[in-house]
């Protein structure tokens, strides 16, 4: 068969299955389509078909069409970390700068004490988990922070799918999530850091302050039809910047939505945009990403190590939120549900552990870890969040910050948004 056939054969399966595993097996409640994809991508990977039906693999994914998948994986992920940029409302958490400031170091930084100790122990567990260009701090600080990452875009499907995005506890949420997007790429930039590239690194960050000035400058004053194309040139210039300096394309990406607002562009088509990159080309970023999954240390060891990981992750992630709770005296209960939403990781954490693998920081069967901890904490979350903000609606009423159930004419906006 010719390169193109197998290509459209991978495509078939990528679409396919996933969707019949939802919808057959009516999923949705606790494993939505975006994990169910995730997960088929393992499936369909040398880790596991892979393993016990090389012929297959071999066949499927031969090198030609790998490499054609991995070409459109890279743009949607850039694309859809752009949109992330893009959700990052500063001003608002300038406002709220006390409050935003406490809840999310707390969310972020305890999860990351946690995560960096489930680090360290898998160092001193055995070898097999560093990766060959890592050192010990690289691989502690970058388990630590994936552990404490919280997926915003994943976020905002979420709570779009339990009516509550344009609630102030919906908002705040997103503020909060926000700002740990911030610290998360700023981390990782911090662990990319590379003394043999230093020089280019300094002139790209130099470099992207002027230029964003100028890039802000000419948006402002151009049609909105126009600020589509010059929004995917300036993201695909800023990842190229990115990675020549050393620094990985996707945080060039970020850094790309960050200095772009989200008002100059009409709100519905931006959210269209986000649907659609979720539908078209984001599955083949979850099906790339399962074919990169291994056992090389053995599977009951790599199980071990994902479980370590979600119980350093989740029990972090709501211990810090609590003890936030504790501090600005929250109502009873909306601990608990802000908590379960900001430990939701899913696609971020599995960008952010792609760049470490990318970079050979950890090995792939810490990868395999990290994304099987990714897959179990976001179907955690709606089983989680569903009972408790039913009880949190049911006790909100005069507490000023409610989540009231919405008219029916609400939820069938909502339901057309979603």
């Amino acid at each position: 068969m010719t390169t193109t056939e197998l290509f459209l054969i991978a495509m078939a399966l990528i679409f396919g299955v996933p969707y019949l595993i939802w919808r057959v097996g009516r999923t949705e409640y606790f494993a939505p389509l975006v994990v169910v994809q995730i997960v088929t991508g393992i499936l369909l990977g040398p880790g596991v078909l892979g393993a016990v039906f090389p012929e297959y693999y071999a066949f499927v994914f031969p090198p030609p069409v790998i490499q054609a998948l991995n070409g459109i994986a890279w743009w949607a992920v850039m694309a859809f970390v752009w949109t992330a940029g893009l959700e990052l409302d500063l001003g608002e958490a300038w406002t709220q700068r006390r409050e935003s400031g406490l809840v999310a170091g707390l969310a972020l930084g305890v999860p990351l004490l946690a995560g960096a100790a489930a680090g360290i122990a898998l160092l001193a567990w055995g070898d097999g988990w560093l990766g060959v260009q890592g050192t010990h701090w690289q691989f502690v600080l970058g388990v630590g922070m994936a552990c404490a990452v919280t997926a915003l875009p994943i976020l905002i499907l979420f709570m779009v799918k339990l009516d509550i995005l344009r609630t102030p506890l919906g908002q705040r949420v997103l503020r909060y999530a926000s700002l740990d997007d911030i610290a998360i790429w700023a981390v990782l930039a911090l662990i990319l850091i590379d003394f043999e590239r230093i020089g280019r690194q300094c002139v790209f960050l130099l470099a992207f302050v002027p230029v964003a000035i100028g890039f802000r400058a000419l948006m402002r004053r151009v049609p909105e039809i126009d600020r589509w194309y010059i929004a995917l040139i300036w993201l695909a210039l800023c990842g190229l910047g990115a990675d020549w300096a050393g620094l990985h394309y996707m945080v060039g990406a970020f850094l790309a939505g960050v200095v772009t607002d989200r008002q100059w562009f009409d709100e519905g088509r931006l959210e269209l945009l986000r649907q659609h990159l979720l539908l078209l080309v984001m599955p083949v970023f979850f099906l790339s990403t399962g074919l990169r999954t291994t056992w090389d240390v053995g599977g009951v060891a790599v199980f071990g190590a994902a479980a370590l990981l979600l119980v350093a992750s989740v029990a972090g992630k709501l211990a810090g939120v609590h003890l936030a709770g504790r501090l600005l005296r929250w109502p009873p209960g909306e601990a608990s549900v802000i908590g379960w939403l900001l430990q939701t990781k899913a696609l971020i954490m599995i960008i952010f552990a792609n760049v470490l693998l990318d970079k050979a920081l950890i090995s792939n069967a810490t990868f395999t870890a990290l994304l099987l901890m990714a897959v179990g904490s976001t179907m955690l979350t709606i089983p989680q969040v569903n009972p408790k903000l039913r009880a949190l609606r049911h006790g909100a009423t005069g507490t000023g910050d409610a989540v009231p159930a919405r008219t029916a004419p609400a939820r069938r906006a909502s339901a057309r948004r979603a």
